[in-house]
């Protein structure tokens, strides 16, 4: 059975006040794209991340706004910003890293948040009972590509309307 896949390798989730901080008041994110899980969204908005061994620019947004900030980004990320960012389901940020995080209007900086997201498949609920799991089971993935083929393990699958 198949199921699409898209990978993201760094993003945030911000909170409806530190968008307004980054990128001005009142200001609204932009849709850019949607996503595979309905009402989620890339916005048109990018900051940027410092940690204390560099930065990253262009770092996408994306929508609609959190009820708490969340940076994801790639273990050779983690490296190159200096943070001791570890794997993470999404949402589990107690006792994680923060950065700063640089808008066109401001900075913030925040104490908490920044995550290595586990790697995890978004299903509705009726791809999850095709497929016979429920939300935080653990799975393989098997990428079928010409001659490119890739398994990946300990996939969470996140089982949401």
């Amino acid at each position: 059975m198949q199921i699409r896949v898209a990978v993201s390798a760094r993003h945030a989730h911000l909170t409806e006040a530190t968008i307004e901080r980054l990128f001005g008041p009142h200001h609204g994110l932009h849709r850019l794209r949607d996503l595979s899980q309905p009402q989620e969204f890339a916005s048109e908005e990018t900051l940027t991340i410092a940690g204390p061994a560099g930065q990253i620019s262009h770092v996408r947004v994306l929508g609609p706004p959190r009820h708490e900030d969340q940076v994801e980004i790639s273990r050779s990320d983690a490296v190159h910003l200096g943070i001791d960012a570890h794997a993470r389901v999404s949402g589990d940020l107690h006792g994680t890293p923060g950065a700063t995080l640089i808008g066109p209007c401001g900075e913030l900086l925040l104490t908490h948040g920044v995550i290595l997201a586990h790697r995890h498949i978004h299903m509705c609920p009726t791809d999850a009972s095709r497929f016979g799991v429920h939300d935080r089971d653990v799975v393989a993935v098997l990428i079928d590509s010409d001659q490119r083929d890739l398994l990946f393990g300990d996939v969470v699958v996140r089982v949401s309307a």
